[in-house]
């Protein structure tokens, strides 16, 4: 789930994806912002029709940003605390 497994190519571990979410937060933004960012960056990235990542998958991978202790929210908004 964090990692990649033989079950669970990389491009969708949480680790990959919340590399996604912090090439996005270069600057405060809202989730819903960060949402359709990525959501747009992926479909462009694999080539999609849509974006195959769900919301909560993505809601998952800000968790792991937030353990970890790289991103917070503030005021509303996402921000990098490194």
């Amino acid at each position: 789930m964090i990692l990649p497994t033989k079950k669970l190519r990389s491009d969708n571990s949480l680790l990959y994806l919340g590399g996604i979410v912090l090439s996005i937060v270069n600057e405060p933004k809202t989730v819903s912002r960060v949402w359709e960012e990525f959501q747009r960056q992926r479909t462009q990235d694999l080539r999609l029709q849509a974006c195959d990542v769900s919301f909560d998958w993505f809601v998952l991978a800000l968790d792991l940003l937030h353990a970890l202790g790289v991103l917070d929210f503030q005021q509303g908004r996402l921000v990098k605390t490194a």
